[in-house]
């Protein structure tokens, strides 16, 4: 990947205290995956920063190599890389979402969480 590419997307996962790296936007998403955590994200009332990784080809794959991670979405706390859909989907049933939200101070709706963990025991 580029250097431009890997300092844009560097910015973006440091500048932002919640970023989603997905296909389409979390108005949009365009794959179900995207959507599933995009939703987990909206229900809980996390600000997050969408970016649509259809619309550059050279972001698409160089989020893949910035991460490691060959899929998309991925999710990412105060510039951490914290996964993809799976891996947030387990984190939102086992508390371990609401956990990392609180450690690094974001507001989210934890009646939401308790409701999702409710929905699904």
């Amino acid at each position: 990947m580029n250097e431009a590419v890997r300092e844009s997307i560097k910015n973006t996962v440091e500048s932002n205290d919640v970023v989603l790296f997905m296909k389409g936007t979390e108005t949009m998403p365009q794959c179900g995956f995207s959507a599933r955590v995009a939703g987990v994200l909206r229900y809980l009332s996390v600000e997050f920063k969408d970016v649509n990784v259809l619309a550059d080809e050279s972001v698409r794959q160089g989020i893949k190599e910035f991460s490691d991670w060959p899929t998309i979405p991925q999710l990412y706390v105060k510039g951490e890389f914290v996964g993809g859909c799976d891996i947030v989907s387990e984190m939102t049933l086992s508390g371990e979402l609401d956990e990392l939200l609180e450690n690094n101070s974001i507001s989210f709706d934890k009646q939401a969480a308790h409701k999702i963990r409710e929905s699904n025991a």
